[in-house]
């Protein structure tokens, strides 16, 4: 009767970690600043091209 007791306190607080996870995983969907530093006249989308082509 105690281990019953046991295997669910600790199956329940795996269940509240597993639910706070999974929230602060899904919370992070921000996209990152984009870096618009380049030279536009030498640079294409930010990737220097060398040379002529």
């Amino acid at each position: 009767m105690k281990s019953a007791a046991v295997s669910a306190l600790v199956g329940a607080v795996l269940g509240v970690a597993v639910v706070f996870g999974a929230t602060a995983a899904a919370s992070s969907n921000s996209r990152p600043e984009i870096d618009r530093s380049g030279n536009a006249d030498s640079s294409l989308l930010n990737q220097v091209e060398y040379g002529s082509r």
